[in-house]
C-alpha cells in the first residue's frame, strides 16, 4: 500500500520535495497550502548556488528557458562607492551546474508545472494534528481532514503549523535588521557591472544587485540594522542608512519599494511525532547574508526524499542529525558575513578591505568557506 504524504506549504522546499517525492511510486503525495493560490512575486529575486542546482536538474531545471535565468560569473565587493575586489563564481560551475540568479517566480511555476492539479489543496489552513495509531490526522480550518502516513511541514519562518504540531507557541526572533527590496531595469543610471553580483558593504548596511534574466531585470535588495518598530519610515531609512553613504544607488531606489522587518529561527527542533519533519524556513531561517536559504531548501527536500526512498529505520533522527549539522555550517557563515558586511569603524573597514582582496584569491580558503557548501 502507498504510503500518503502531505506537504503543508507550497514554496520553494514543499514544492521540490513534492516534485522528488512524486516520482517513487510508493508514495501518494499532497500539497496543502492556506492560500488560494500559489505565491507568485514577480519582484523576489533569489540565487541558486551549485549544492542546488545540481538537485533540480533532476527533475528537468537544465531545461528551463534560458532568458529566464541569469548565471553570472562573478561577485563583486564594494565598500561604500568603491569596487575593491570580485569573487570568481565560474570556478564552482561545470557544463550543466552554475551558479545561476532567477525569479523567485520563475522556480515556483516550473516546480509547480512539474506536478498535477490534483497534487494540491488550496485554502487549506492546519488547526489540528492528531496521531492515529502510526498515522496522523490533520484537521482543516474547512472542516475538512487527511489521515496521512507522513507530513512535511514547508510553511516559512512564522509557520503557524508548527506551533499547533508540537502543541506549543514557537515563534521566530527579530534579526536587528530590515530588508527593503525593489526590482530595477537596466539603464544608463545602472553604475554596477550588469553580468555580475554587486554586493555593496555600508556602515550597519549592505545592499545586493543581481540580474534575474536576459530581459534586464535585477533584484535589488539593502539589509539595514534598524530597531523593531510598528511603522517604519522606509524612505528615512534609505535616506539616512544608503544614501548618505552611497550616492550611485539614489536613481536605483525609487519606484516600489518594499519594506519588512528580518525574522530568523531561534534554534531547529525534532518534532513530537517521529513520522513529521520540518523544512525549509519552517526548520530553520538563517540571517540574510549567505544567500543559502533557498538552496539549503532544495537541498533538505532531496535529504528527506532519500531517506523515506530507502524506508531507513528512524528516518527523523537521521534527518534531523543531518541537517542540524548543514544548518550549524551555514549560520555560522551567515552570522560572520552579517557582521563583516555592516563594519561601521572605519580602522575594521580598512582591515576588512584588505583581508578580502586576498582572501577572494586564496583557494584554499575559497574552497573552505565556499566549496564545502557548494559541493
Amino acid at each position: 500500500m502507498k504510503k500518503k504524504i502531505a506537504i503543508i506549504g507550497s514554496g520553494i522546499g514543499g514544492l521540490t520535495a513534492a516534485n522528488l517525492l512524486i516520482k517513487n511510486s510508493d508514495f501518494e503525495i499532497m500539497v496543502y497550502e492556506k492560500e488560494k493560490m500559489l505565491s507568485l512575486d514577480e519582484g523576489y529575486g533569489i540565487q541558486l548556488a551549485t549544492n542546488s542546482i545540481s538537485i533540480l536538474n533532476k527533475i528537468g531545471f537544465r531545461n528551463i528557458g534560458n532568458n529566464d535565468i541569469f548565471n553570472p560569473l562573478k561577485l563583486n565587493f564594494y565598500s561604500n562607492n568603491n569596487k575593491i575586489c570580485d569573487l570568481d563564481l565560474e570556478r564552482f560551475n561545470n557544463d550543466s551546474v552554475k551558479y545561476t540568479t532567477l525569479q523567485r517566480s520563475t522556480l515556483i511555476e516550473f516546480l509547480k508545472d512539474k506536478l498535477f492539479t490534483n497534487n494540491f489543496r488550496f485554502g487549506k489552513e492546519v488547526r489540528k494534528v492528531s496521531k492515529i495509531k502510526d498515522k496522523l490526522l490533520i484537521n482543516f480550518s474547512d472542516n475538512t481532514n487527511d489521515l496521512v502516513d507522513f507530513i512535511i511541514v514547508s510553511d516559512g519562518v512564522f509557520s503557524n503549523t508548527k506551533s499547533i504540531i508540537e502543541n506549543k507557541i514557537i515563534k521566530p526572533r527579530y534579526n536587528g535588521s530590515v530588508a527593503v527590496r525593489t526590482v530595477i531595469k537596466f539603464s544608463e543610471e545602472f553604475n554596477y557591472e550588469s553580468k555580475n553580483i554587486s554586493l555593496i558593504m555600508l556602515p550597519n548596511a549592505h545592499v545586493v544587485i543581481y540580474p534575474v534574466n536576459k530581459q534586464n531585470d535585477f533584484n535589488l535588495v539593502c539589509i539595514v540594522r534598524e530597531k523593531l518598530s510598528q511603522n517604519y519610515d522606509m524612505h528615512s531609512i534609505i535616506k539616512k542608512k544608503i544614501l548618505s553613504k552611497n550616492k550611485n544607488l539614489e536613481n536605483l531606489l525609487k519606484g516600489n519599494l518594499k519594506l519588512w522587518p528580518v525574522y530568523v529561527t531561534k534554534k531547529p527542533i525534532k518534532s513530537i511525532h517521529y513520522n513529521v519533519f520540518y523544512l525549509g524556513d519552517a526548520f530553520y531561517t538563517f540571517a540574510p547574508a549567505f544567500a543559502q536559504g533557498a538552496s539549503q531548501s532544495i537541498e533538505a527536500a532531496h535529504e528527506l526524499f532519500n531517506l523515506l526512498s530507502e524506508n531507513k529505520k528512524n528516518i527523523q533522527n537521521l534527518y534531523f542529525k543531518k541537517r542540524l549539522k548543514r544548518t550549524n555550517q551555514i549560520n555560522k557563515r551567515s552570522k560572520f558575513n552579517y557582521f563583516v558586511f555592516h563594519i561601521s569603524n572605519s580602522l575594521l573597514e580598512i582591515l576588512r578591505n584588505f583581508l578580502l582582496v586576498r582572501l577572494v584569491k586564496n583557494k584554499n580558503f575559497i574552497q573552505s568557506y565556499l566549496g564545502k557548501i557548494y559541493k
